[in-house]
């Protein structure tokens, strides 16, 4: 009898629980991984020679806006990982 009491609150919990992520946490997420690509890619630097100096590795591109937006991406990241909707958004879900 115990087993099959068991098996019934397992089926409950597993039911009435509400999913872990909801649609506004993937679009954060999304937004925060595209950020960090694009910050990525303009941090990356050009096809030089080791032996050569190129004063393009100092640019602003490369030392202000690419730490920037890796910063906001991973800023992103981690509003879309905490946000929770209210009560009345979870009501309408």
């Amino acid at each position: 009898m115990s087993t099959n009491t068991n098996n019934e609150n397992i089926s409950n919990v597993k039911g009435n629980r509400p999913p872990l992520f909801r649609k506004m946490n993937y679009i954060l997420m999304g937004v925060g991984a595209l950020l960090l690509l694009i910050g990525y890619i303009c941090l990356g630097g050009g096809d030089v020679p080791d032996d050569v100096f190129d004063g393009e590795i100092f640019n602003t591109r490369r030392i202000v806006v690419a730490p920037i937006l890796i910063f906001l991406g991973l800023v992103v990241e981690i509003v879309a990982i905490m946000w929770h909707p209210k009560a009345s958004e979870n009501n309408n879900q």
